[in-house]
């Protein structure tokens, strides 16, 4: 069976991998460096680099990870997760930044041939040792990143892939200049600086799409219409909304019910509803839900509804005498129209002639006023 891992568990973990990975990445970019600047390989220092940028993004997520993980509270009732979206920005800027670096620093040595690099063999050693500690830390941060839902983590860890593969690339450069080919390291470097560049561009392009409230998959959506729809008591589904909080999902959503139910019979299948999204979807976190008695997506606002006060005044009006007579009276709103039922006392029963005043006189209120379209006269049990 699975471990069940808590919030306190989570952010544990989560600064866990975060500083083994850090601690690697210190270890990777002093070597990386180093070798790169005595073996004298272009693409070995880009690499270098690389690990330094990944280092600074370790950094990055310590801080993101402590923000995220407070409370909500009165100013960010929602919590404060996007913190960790807004590093996320931050990192993929930074990426791009050093990308555009590595490569305009090739490209001037590129300009001048004497100044092209070329490699010792050492650096084929330091490459492959690179290629090893950086698929590991993917697949350790990888992990961590699928128990705890983050994609912050996830990034980093394609970050860590990123370095494995940036790393492949700089053993095939420094191997193709030691084979004569000189200007294969520095080829390298470039490809290396590109890989970077794709992932920043990838990461501030997602992170973007989030904090202007973009919805989740349609596939997503379509799998949360149709656990809707299932739910019992729910007729019909329309103006779902998703939009993503971090690593969460928060839903709104519009279902119909029927419209002769009580008020805590309709709130009792919102609640239905949302305890059912919440348990079979991990990222859903919160669900609004709004209980209509028909489908109002494309109803005609009325700017002129009858309210319980005013139609109490018309009942007084129309009832006269008879009014104090009656028990109660229940509103229904359909079709931007009201649907008033007028509930008589079964002690009335026996008063015929007053029943029969009470239903005329119903007849006309329904046929004088505009907005009620049908009023319906009835014994209490």
């Amino acid at each position: 069976m699975p471990e069940v891992y808590d919030a306190q568990k989570i952010i544990k973990l989560k600064n866990r991998v975060t500083i083994v990975g850090a601690l690697v990445n210190v270890f990777l970019s002093i070597i990386k460096i180093t070798f790169g600047i005595l073996g004298q390989s272009a693409a070995l220092i880009a690499d270098g680099v690389h690990s330094l940028s990944d280092l600074a993004s370790d950094l990055l997520v310590l801080i993101a990870v402590k923000l995220g993980a407070r409370e909500a509270d009165h100013d960010h009732p929602y919590g404060h997760r996007r913190f960790e979206t807004i590093a996320t920005v931050v990192l993929g800027i930074g990426l791009i930044v050093v990308a555009s670096g590595i490569a305009w620093d090739v490209y001037q040595r590129m300009l001048q041939p004497e100044r092209i690099l070329i490699p010792h063999q050492d650096a084929l050693g330091i490459a492959a040792i690179s290629i090893l500690a950086n698929e590991w830390l993917y697949q350790y941060t990888k992990r961590a990143a699928a128990v705890t839902r983050s994609k912050l983590l996830l990034a980093n860890a394609w970050h860590h892939r990123s370095d494995a593969i940036s790393s492949v690339v700089v053993l095939i450069g420094i191997a193709g200049s030691l084979l004569g080919y000189i200007w294969a390291d520095a080829v390298a470097a470039v490809i290396v600086a590109l890989m970077v560049a794709k992932i920043g561009v990838n990461l501030v392009s997602d992170s973007i799409k989030e904090l202007v409230d973009t919805g989740l998959s349609e596939a997503d959506v379509d799998q949360i219409r149709a656990e809707i729809a299932a739910t019992e008591g729910v007729k019909n589904i329309h103006l779902l909304r998703t939009r993503q909080m971090g690593e969460d999902a928060l839903v709104d959503a519009h279902i119909v019910v029927n419209s002769r139910i009580t008020v805590s019979e309709g709130h009792m299948i919102a609640d239905v509803v949302r305890d059912v999204l919440i348990a079979k979807f991990d990222d859903v976190q919160d669900v609004l839900v709004h209980v209509d008695p028909e489908n109002d997506e494309y109803v005609i606002e009325q700017n002129n509804i009858l309210l319980r006060q005013d139609i109490d005044q018309y009942l007084q009006e129309y009832l006269a005498e008879n009014y104090p007579l009656i028990d109660s009276f229940r509103i229904h709103y359909i079709r931007g129209k009201v649907e008033l039922e007028v509930v008589l006392p079964h002690t009335m029963f026996s008063l015929s002639q007053q029943v029969e005043t009470i239903k005329k006189r119903c007849v006309v209120l329904q046929q004088e006023i505009e907005q009620i379209s049908r009023v319906i006269v009835f014994f209490k049990a």
